[in-house]
């Protein structure tokens, strides 16, 4: 028998910084860090710690899982820029998942996908067909709320059965616009 897939997958579009290894179809470990800040700064080690545990290397990837959203927009793109950067100098595939792709996952058919946005809204998917949406709460027979640890996991799942098939670059899923404000012009500095 072939021995599946190696593939690490990684997500910081939460409050959270996650990471899992999957290899020959199984999770060979995943880890949570509840973090508001810092995923950029601690994403690398914990990927780091993973493939430690495991006692592989950057070399016996086949590939990259990571997720892409909905969510927070540094993390998401704090991510997905890993994700492409480390495929790049490997040499395997990175593949973005949605949030909403790993909470539907193994899910009867059809359903509704919802997850936590700020001020008390959702992010809202219906498969199969569906596409991402905000809506102002979280609705009534969606399936229900994904632990971190089991979310990674099934993002890495996913990730690893789309391996071998062409896939668009990973990007990020973004809903809504964001909250950030452009920065006002500085004030003009006068030379004497």
């Amino acid at each position: 028998m072939m021995p599946g897939p190696t593939l690490l997958a990684f997500d910081t579009s939460a409050a959270h910084c996650a990471a899992a290894l999957l290899s020959d179809g199984r999770i060979r470990d995943a880890r949570v860090e509840e973090m508001a800040r810092g995923q950029a700064e601690r994403l690398m080690d914990l990927c780091r710690e993973v493939l430690d545990a495991a006692g592989l290397d950057w070399q016996a990837l086949d590939g990259i899982g990571v997720g892409v959203g909905p969510g927070n927009f540094t993390g998401i793109r704090i991510s997905v820029a890993a994700a492409r950067g480390l495929a790049l100098g490997l040499g395997v595939p990175a593949i973005g998942v949605s949030r909403l792709e790993a909470q539907a996952l193994d899910a009867p058919r059809p359903c509704r996908a919802a997850i936590e946005a700020p001020r008390g809204a959702a992010y809202v998917q219906d498969f199969p067909g569906g596409a991402p949406s905000l809506v102002p709460a979280r609705p009534e027979g969606a399936l229900p709320p994904l632990d971190a640890r089991e979310e990674i996991a099934r993002i890495a799942r996913i990730a690893a059965d789309r391996l071998g098939t062409d896939q668009p670059r990973p990007a990020p899923v973004y809903v809504r616009a964001a909250d950030a404000a452009p920065a006002s012009d500085p004030p003009p500095v006068l030379l004497p």
